[in-house]
């Protein structure tokens, strides 16, 4: 385990749900956290994870350069996990230029850049493209980053499985958009896990995707679901014509069940590309879905943790 004692480690994004536990890892490897993010109160609950002034909160909005510049000021190692689904190229592309700028004007020793499987300066979404073009802006400021780029990521706190499960408790009928494309869902501890031993050295310069250990389809994943939280809704697979229309047509509207860039998204898998280094080349084992969900999705259940799961 790397030794970070003493060291300050600038987390952009701290106070999100990846972030808190990055912070929670850095903070009990002896580390000097300086939180930064646009609303530093939001993220005071981060405070008691660490000894007296070991945890500092600063204001910081990536699409403003100077604010980042400020934020980076005499750090040891930058950790930047800012993301959107809005104003996706200001961002994540001209956000994740904006920090990697500034930890190489400010002399900071390491930069790791969290982006996403599914990253592509071509892609057909502004979500993927937004990625790409960070990851560009990133390598042009500071060579030898480390990027990690995670699968869908699942925990306590995630807008993931957590909106399904919520989507499966209440309806009887659940509609299927892009019922094969395929998700590789990983751990949130394993992704903060990887972001902090991406500190390391021999990671610099280098780009990790992870995922967890299973893959599985659209359709799979909330079958899955609904066998965890006890539940039999009938699962309607939408065509991709009415799902494309769908996205095409109301996607823009408030609570729409999909986007349109959410649709392009989803025609491709976001699963680890063949032979890309990972989560094994950072000494990490992945967990699975099934081993820690329990504790979280026991929630959705009809009588919570007094409910009774019969046997598959």
């Amino acid at each position: 385990m790397q030794n970070l004692d003493g060291q300050l480690i600038t987390v952009v994004g701290g106070g999100g749900f990846l972030g808190r536990y990055v912070v929670q890892r850095l903070l009990a490897r002896g580390a000097r956290v300086r939180v930064a993010q646009r609303e530093p109160r939001a993220a005071t609950f981060l405070k008691p994870l660490g000894g007296l002034g070991q945890t500092q909160f600063v204001a910081c909005d990536v699409r403003d350069a100077a604010s980042v510049a400020r934020a980076v000021q005499g750090s040891d190692a930058v950790i930047n996990l800012v993301g959107a689904f809005a104003d996706m190229q200001a961002v994540q592309a001209d956000g994740a230029g904006h920090v990697a700028a500034a930890a190489k004007a400010a002399s900071v020793a390491v930069l790791v850049h969290v982006s996403a499987i599914g990253a592509d300066r071509q892609s057909a979404s502004a979500y993927g493209r937004s990625k790409g073009d960070g990851e560009a802006a990133v390598r042009a400021a500071f060579a030898d980053a480390a990027i990690v780029r995670p699968s869908i990521i699942f925990g306590r706190e995630d807008q993931f499985i957590n909106r399904f499960a919520a989507m499966i408790r209440m309806a009887p009928v659940v509609p299927v958009i892009a019922p094969d494309a395929r998700f590789q869902p990983v751990y949130v501890g394993d992704v903060a896990d990887a972001v902090v031993a991406a500190l390391a050295p021999q990671a610099a310069g280098h780009l990790y995707e992870v995922g967890g250990p299973e893959v599985l389809t659209m359709r799979a994943l909330l079958r899955w679901i609904a066998d965890a939280i006890g539940r039999s809704p009938l699962f309607v697979e939408v065509p991709d014509v009415v799902a494309s229309a769908l996205a095409s047509g109301f996607g823009w509207a408030p609570g729409a069940p999909i986007t349109k860039d959410q649709w392009l998204m989803l025609q491709h898998d976001n699963v680890v590309a063949d032979g890309a280094a990972g989560l094994a080349q950072l000494g990490i084992t992945p967990t699975s879905l099934g081993s820690v969900s329990d504790s979280w999705l026991v929630q959705y259940r009809r009588h919570g943790r007094f409910a009774v799961k019969t046997p598959a």
